[in-house]
């Protein structure tokens, strides 16, 4: 198990719609997430900076190819049709890069 983390922006006047769009993600998203060895996630807001950061547990062997199998499926591109317009990738982003990647520097269990 491998404990992942991101950060991207959110944009001010999408805040509320965010909240609502997480406070029903759609089934088959779950399912998505769960089917791509992603256990433990959670999305957290801070404001006023208006920045999301994602956790999660990656229990497979291979992150990229379940990422290309989320971002390849039909209802998770409708999914990110909603979130997406929400959201401000950081200007250090990587090439191909929405979310910014973090580097865990500690961990206690």
């Amino acid at each position: 198990m491998q404990r992942m983390g991101m950060v991207i922006g959110v944009k001010p006047e999408m805040i509320a719609e965010y909240k609502q769009l997480h406070a029903t993600v759609w089934p088959e998203i779950l399912d998505l997430i769960s089917l791509c060895n992603i256990r433990n996630y959670t999305i957290f807001l801070r404001e006023p900076e208006n920045l999301l950061f994602g956790t999660w547990e990656y229990h497979g062997n291979d992150f990229r190819a379940d990422m290309a199998k989320m971002a390849a499926d039909p209802k998770n591109q409708e999914w990110w049709s909603f979130t997406i317009p929400c959201q401000t990738p950081l200007g250090s982003c990587q090439e191909g890069e929405w979310w910014a990647m973090m580097e865990e520097v500690f961990h206690h269990d």
